[in-house]
């Protein structure tokens, strides 16, 4: 049998109420509370990511313009204020390329470097590894760049990173390592990625002859 009669149990339960109750409704109110904030949490970051959105546009048409100064301090916007939209690690992909292009290759590599770092996207981060590694190059800092190029698990860009791996030895000198690089770059699962013509061409300038890959082969 129970340790209490029905009633007994009842009126414990009423004492139990009167003592917790408000703690429950309290519980149920910032439950409620909470849902609320969150859907507005959405919300804010959902209007944000538009912003963000138009404030990149802003940024092409700016650079399209040639308005350097203006795309730039847009992309400084970007990387300020919306760091956590992917806009922030494309505008600063785009502010690399003029930084190049204006010969500014210690900007253009910070840039990339910490798109490579922070971008969550692993494509973008990638991209950036790819453009940084050529940067590095063109300053002459080969061995850092050959460091930048070497993934453990490329994934699909294998193939993106042996050749520019290859442009990096060529670079260096090293012809031997260069057609190593290239032919890995040839055999590899290219899906569209390299232009296979400019890649043969740099095989057979070193002595090389291009494969046939089962891909082209059926």
């Amino acid at each position: 049998m129970s340790d209490y009669s029905e009633a007994e149990q009842y009126e414990r339960a009423k004492d139990w109420i009167k003592t917790n109750g408000l703690w429950i409704v309290a519980g149920i109110a910032i439950g409620a509370l909470g849902l609320a904030g969150w859907r507005w949490y959405q919300e804010r970051r959902g209007t944000q990511a538009e912003t963000a959105a138009a404030r990149y546009e802003e940024m092409i048409e700016a650079f399209a313009r040639n308005d350097r100064a203006r795309g730039m301090t847009i992309v400084d916007d970007l990387n300020r204020e919306y760091s956590w939209t992917p806009y922030a690690s494309l505008s600063t992909l785009m502010a690399a390329k003029f930084q190049v292009e204006a010969n500014e290759l210690d900007k253009a590599a910070a840039s990339l470097k910490s798109v490579m770092d922070t971008a969550s996207n692993d494509e973008v981060s990638l991209i950036a590894r790819i453009r940084l590694g050529r940067v590095l190059a063109a300053q002459s800092k080969y061995d850092e760049a050959l460091a930048t190029l070497k993934v453990d698990k490329p994934g699909d860009f294998d193939t993106r990173l042996a050749d520019a791996r290859g442009d990096v030895l060529l670079a260096k000198g090293d012809r031997a390592g260069a057609l190593r690089e290239y032919l890995a770059a040839r055999q590899g699962e290219n899906k569209g990625r390299l232009d296979v013509e400019l890649l043969d061409l740099k095989i057979r300038d070193l002595g090389g002859t291009p494969p046939v890959t089962a891909e082209e082969a059926s």
